[in-house]
């Protein structure tokens, strides 16, 4: 990228969001190659207090978590220490003999014995069975997940494989995908093949080499923690209006240590560490994981005419799944054209990443509103990022 290279339209256009109300700041940054060629922020980390956005301010990043752990487990994988096909009842014996609920459960003992066991691979790819109980209300498997606590912050990944034993599967092992509390148990198998805490894993393995200093389970400095924001209408992302989130999701959450290592979002994390961690996910300098490693997470895992789904938003055509991230099959309209084979993946509050299908373009953009993952805000920061990066 030369200096013709316009990225001006990309503050333009994050700074109108903020402007209509609908998030309170954003943080991005757009890298070519290792490089980070644009960066900026704005709008407030705390509307109220007035304090403008910097780039130190620390994130929420939920399921942005879901990348670390990602890489943990990957790490693992190219030491030999289990195989992507491996039962994860050799690792979980609470995963064996697993029973799945019969298409219209209304009980949770109306079910078929499962036909094949779960593997590391369907965990890896949330199409293992499980559930979440996060965004699915209504469901037998959203009563199930809450009323047993299975995302219980005062439990450990131990106790939640106890909670998961005992509860059904939504689906046959690998015939469908939905979106699951698999990559905290991804966590735990950290944790039962290294014998060392979640937390002390990823710090010593990813945070520490990459000199991400700030990344954590509790925010290092309350005072650098953006606020929370809910926008207006849960199910409309461009109604105008936020209203400020306190102990959300639960009371504490990210300022004090709690049980649960959320290896599915409990991570608080600055841009610039999330920036470290992408750029170690590109060629061109040295990385976390061998580059046949991370040609594998970037691979679609599901099945020929098989795409990602929500429960609120149905299927989600061109887009397949890797290792721990989503991998673009075929732009849709909202996306850059020539996007296929980009890895991306998000969290709720609208922390985003993406990496283009050769390696060489990521971009990454930030706020703290419910709801944000996949907002119209990310897609069209890609699209201006694409249109500056040609």
């Amino acid at each position: 990228m030369g200096p013709r290279n316009d990225f001006t339209p990309i503050r333009a256009a994050m700074q109108r969001y903020v402007d209509a109300d609908l998030v309170p700041g954003v943080s991005w940054a757009v890298l070519s190659g290792r490089e980070t060629v644009d960066t900026g922020c704005v709008g407030w980390a705390d509307r109220e207090a007035k304090v403008p956005l910097r780039a130190d301010h620390l994130f929420r990043v939920f399921s942005n978590t879901k990348l670390v752990t990602s890489c943990a487990v990957m790490m693992l994988l190219q030491e030999g220490r289990f195989a992507l096909d491996d039962p994860a009842e050799k690792y979980f014996p609470q995963l064996a003999n697993r029973r799945v609920l019969r298409a219209g459960a209304t009980e949770p003992e109306d079910t078929d014995p499962a036909a094949s066991p779960i593997t590391i691979r369907h965990l890896m790819t949330h199409t293992s069975g499980l559930g979440y109980g996060v965004l699915d209300p209504g469901t037998l498997m959203f009563r199930l997940y809450n009323e047993r606590g299975a995302l219980n912050p005062t439990t450990t990944l131990a106790q939640m494989m106890d909670t998961l034993g005992a509860l059904p599967l939504g689906y046959q092992p690998g015939t469908g995908w939905e979106y699951s509390i698999a990559t905290d148990v991804l966590g735990r198998l950290v944790e039962v093949l290294s014998g060392k805490r979640f937390d002390d894993f990823i710090h010593e393995r990813i945070f520490a080499p990459l000199g991400m200093a700030d990344t954590g389970f509790v925010a290092k400095d309350k005072g650098r923690l953006a606020a929370y924001y809910a926008g207006a209408d849960l199910l409309d992302p461009m109604k105008p209006g936020l209203t400020r989130l306190e102990n959300a999701p639960y009371p504490g959450a990210f300022t004090i240590q709690v049980p649960r290592l959320s290896g599915g979002g409990g991570l608080v994390s600055t841009l610039p560490d999330m920036v470290a961690l992408v750029r170690s996910l590109m060629p061109g300098g040295d990385t976390l994981l061998k580059p046949q490693t991370i040609a594998l997470m970037r691979t679609n895992q599901l099945a020929p005419g098989k795409c990602i789904r929500f429960a609120r938003m149905g299927d989600i055509p061109g887009k397949g799944f890797g290792l721990g991230c989503a991998v673009t099959l075929s732009p849709s309209a909202i996306e850059p054209a020539g996007n296929a084979g980009e890895i991306e993946w998000g969290g709720i509050a609208g922390t985003h990443w993406w990496i283009s299908p050769d390696g060489k373009f990521a971009g990454l953009c930030m706020t703290q509103r419910q709801m944000g993952f996949w907002h119209p805000f990310a897609f069209e920061f890609k699209r201006l990022a694409y249109a500056a990066a040609g």
